[in-house]
């Protein structure tokens, strides 16, 4: 038998210490975003979801900003293929991420088609913030995990118990999401460029609420990426001699 508070044959002291650590981590953002999973039933359920809806959306969807951006389109009027699309390409990040998770994590092929549900922003930056496969496994699984049970229970209380809190707006529920995700990104936000693709994202959706329909101001957000590096890249070939000292400088380092 081990003798209590050793660690696990074949794993190291300061192995075990630095596993114990990850999953301190990773159950904090666990708990700490899936409690948002309430504000999301109760905000569903409100705006006319169904109870077998809003926690469809939540087993099977399972990305807090989508749900959000969906139900809150549906609500304000507007047309449910529209809410859909923006729903959507809020959720096509989530493929990105997968792409770099897959390299990091390097999950047996059975496993990915299930990790991909839980390819999200938060098991993302959880996973990215460990230094060893090992760690950013457990990270990613206690994450998932942790998550995926807690927000989908809370959506269930907070859709059962929507009647009972009455209004939403009273309460600034409907903004628990796109809080907990700003909360998220903002320090993931460490250079120029994507500073700037954030501000500029904000400014065009929240500057054409009032003229285009629900939904579609976030797929014009989703420009401003791509608005940015347009730019950017004209600042540099106005640049004197900036075309040929980027191609001096690959010849260099090549």
């Amino acid at each position: 038998m081990r003798a209590e508070g050793r660690a696990p044959e074949g794993v190291t002291p300061a192995a075990a210490k630095a596993d114990s650590a990850v999953v301190r981590d990773a159950l904090g953002v666990g708990f700490a975003v899936g409690l948002s999973g309430f504000a999301f039933g109760v905000t569903s359920a409100s705006n006319g979801l169904s109870l077998l809806q809003t926690c469809a959306l939540s087993l099977l969807v399972f990305t807090g900003a989508s749900q959000f951006a969906l139900v809150g389109a549906l609500a304000g009027g507007g047309n449910p293929l529209t809410a859909a699309a923006g729903a959507f390409f809020l959720g096509v990040r989530n493929a990105f991420y997968g792409l770099r998770l897959s390299q990091l994590l390097q999950l047996p092929r059975w496993v990915r088609p299930f990790a991909a549900q839980w390819v999200i922003d938060e098991t993302t930056a959880v996973t990215l913030a460990q230094p060893t496969r090992r760690a950013r496994r457990i990270g990613f699984v206690v994450t998932g995990l942790t998550l995926y049970v807690l927000w989908n229970l809370t959506t269930l209380l907070g859709a059962v118990g929507a009647e009972a809190i009455g209004d939403t707006d009273a309460w600034g529920l409907d903004a628990a999401g796109p809080a907990t995700f700003l909360a998220l990104l903002a320090p993931m936000l460490r250079t120029a460029t994507e500073r700037a693709v954030a501000a500029l994202a904000v400014v065009l959706g929240l500057g054409l609420l009032p003229v285009l329909p629900n939904g579609v101001p976030v797929l014009v957000a989703a420009l401003a990426a791509p608005l940015v590096l347009f730019v950017q890249g004209r600042r540099k070939d106005d640049v004197p001699g900036g075309s040929a000292s980027r191609n001096s400088q690959e010849g260099t380092d090549r």
